[in-house]
């Protein structure tokens, strides 16, 4: 049996890749920071729909002793989701430096911590997938959302390069650029912001959490040739 270990699969993104990854019969470990009853309620739907094994862990994902604690009990990992990640709606010249740190410790340094942790199982087993998951604003940058943005270009750099490193050795490394989907990170989002979001996506909706679920896994079966892509998802929305 494979194993994913998916990253903020309390909800949104994370919840239903982890879903989708059991119907496909893998055994998923799942984390996230602080919901556990959230995550505990993923652990039940996969088990009684799926019956495949399912451990679950609160994980601050920018604690890296923490980090190497779920590892410790890691012997086997066909599949890394890099999915824990948080947004800030800021001026930056209003953001706290402890706000940019927190950012950029989230959504990068995490994707650093896993991966380094992650590369030597897969050496040793002679595979593995690694998936990272970002955001078109990582490719253009967006306003209001510059530690975000600057995070994201981060992770697409972080990508790139590791997939070098590691195609030698038949790991393939990709992330998926998303646009604007339907998650609890954009609740702060007015309804009036969602209906110019909405006009401006040439699709003319958000994206769906279970789209991009689709898509994650379908990068994981893909031949290990494709490596070092930023995939975008985004309706047309650039």
């Amino acid at each position: 049996m494979k194993t994913v270990l998916i990253t903020g699969a309390s909800r949104g993104i994370g919840k239903e890749t982890a879903l989708l990854f059991a119907s496909q019969g893998y055994e998923t470990i799942l984390t996230c920071r602080q919901s556990m009853d959230a995550l505990a309620e993923v652990q039940r739907e996969i088990e009684t729909t799926y019956h495949t094994p399912c451990r679950i862990a609160l994980c601050d994902a920018v604690n890296f002793q923490e980090v190497q604690e779920l590892f410790a009990g890691i012997s086997r990992l066909d599949v890394l989701v890099n999915n824990a990640g948080i947004a800030h709606f800021d001026l930056l010249q209003d953001m706290t430096v402890a706000d940019w740190h927190h950012v950029i410790d989230t959504n990068l340094s995490s994707v650093f911590y896993t991966c380094k942790l992650s590369i030597p199982l897969m050496l040793a087993a002679g595979k593995g997938r690694i998936i990272n998951v970002s955001s078109i604003w990582g490719n253009t940058g967006a306003s209001m959302e510059t530690a975000y943005s600057a995070s994201k270009g981060g992770v697409n750099a972080l990508t790139r390069a590791l997939a070098k490193e590691l195609a030698p050795s038949g790991i393939p490394v990709n992330a998926v650029a998303l646009g604007v989907i339907d998650t609890d990170m954009n609740r702060c989002l007015s309804s009036e912001d969602i209906k110019t979001l909405q006009n401006d996506i040439p699709a003319c909706r958000l994206g769906t959490p279970r789209e991009a679920a689709q898509l994650i896994l379908q990068i994981s079966e893909m031949p290990t040739y494709l490596t070092g892509q930023i995939i975008t998802m985004s309706g047309g929305y650039e």
